[in-house]
């Protein structure tokens, strides 16, 4: 039973580092003033660590209560919606190929930018009913693989500083 109790208070501690990271990031100043839209996704350096330390289960759940969180208390409906759809596809994404084993933590977690954008962009179109939108991903790809390097170079140091012992 302490072990349960110290991973769900440990979980717990990473949705709140996660909901801090978001809101760090609401308060930087847009990266490219040009193109809206764009962020580094730092919430996801917790995401990626969960997952990789924890498991598939406990990096939805956690991700699920970040984006509800941050949703209520920073955004809107809509913000709930992209990040619900670009959290979910990326996150698949990520699982599968942390599974398939044959991309680092770094390529996995670029995979996983990418798709980020692309959920919410296949939400966009849907929300907003223009297929157009999709010429945005040319732009979103490139940031999303930037970003993605950025969160998986994180999310490493962190799973090879951090230790936890497992079950």
């Amino acid at each position: 039973m302490k072990k349960k109790s110290q991973k769900v208070a440990f979980l717990g501690l990473c949705t709140a580092v996660a909901m801090v990271l978001a809101y760090v990031e609401i308060l930087l100043p847009p990266l490219f003033s040009a193109v809206p839209g764009i962020k580094l996704g730092l919430p996801n350096i917790a995401i990626i660590f969960i997952l990789y330390h924890f498991g598939l289960p406990s990096a939805a759940v956690v991700s699920f209560v970040r984006i509800v969180a941050v949703s209520l208390l920073f955004g809107n409906p809509m913000t709930f919606a992209y990040s619900v759809a670009g959290g979910f596809l990326s996150l698949a994404v990520m699982a599968i190929l942390k599974k398939l084993d044959f991309l680092s933590m770094v390529g996995v977690s670029v995979a996983g930018g990418v798709m980020h954008n692309v959920g919410q962009i296949l939400m966009a179109m849907l929300l907003l009913g223009t297929a157009e939108l999709g010429y945005y991903l040319i732009v979103l790809s490139v940031t999303g693989t930037i970003s993605g390097v950025f969160v998986g170079l994180c999310g490493s140091f962190a799973v090879k500083r951090i230790f936890i012992k497992k079950k």
